[in-house]
């Protein structure tokens, strides 16, 4: 079976993860991504299908549907922490929501200017981040925060809950006083939602 199923025309419906082609017959192309080797649909839309130039993409059914980008500044609610990483769920691409779901991961080594021990000290599960979009290496965003307007806008104290307040570089919980850190961007409780 060749790509696109058995139909191999332009225009053809997609959803996505479905198979498009493969790299030895086309260039992925907008609204692709390649696995195995084989090249397929990143979202709803029509499939176009470039035979003279050999690419493959697919056009969005929703007019300006948004998906991140390399260099994109996103908004996300961090999912889940670990001593080397942090999950990610994106939900803006800036003040814009995004036409669908999408996970980021941000290492330890693109948190900040100086060194950082643990992802334990810039966030925790639930809190709103501001990031960079680097790399879209394996349908995987690869998130950083070293710039000054960049890291959590807001967090959420992980005792009780409650939002923690910033008083003089330290993060403390109004509620039951404990006391956390955080890579805080430099409007950290600012903005809206």
């Amino acid at each position: 079976m060749n790509a696109v199923s058995s139909e191999r025309e332009s225009g053809k419906f997609v959803l996505p993860g479905e198979r498009l082609g493969v790299i030895e017959e086309f260039i992925p192309d907008v609204g692709t991504y390649v696995m195995g080797g084989i090249i397929h649909s990143k979202i709803v839309g029509r499939a176009l299908l470039d035979f003279l130039n050999k690419r493959v993409s697919v056009y969005p059914l929703i007019p300006k549907a948004r998906i991140p980008k390399v260099g994109s500044v996103v908004l996300g609610q961090v999912s889940y922490v670990q001593t080397e990483n942090a999950g990610v769920r994106i939900f803006k691409i800036g003040n814009n929501p995004l036409s669908g779901f999408f996970s980021g991961i941000l290492h330890v080594s693109d948190v900040q200017q100086t060194y950082v021990k643990s992802m334990f000290d810039v966030c925790k599960p639930g809190d709103i981040i501001r990031a960079k979009v680097i790399s879209e290496k394996n349908r995987v965003y690869h998130l950083y925060t070293k710039d000054r307007e960049l890291g959590v806008v807001y967090a959420f104290c992980s005792r009780c809950g409650y939002m923690l307040e910033l008083k003089r570089y330290i993060m403390r919980c109004a509620r039951c006083g404990k006391i956390e850190k955080r890579k805080i961007a430099l409007d950290y409780g600012k903005g809206m939602l």
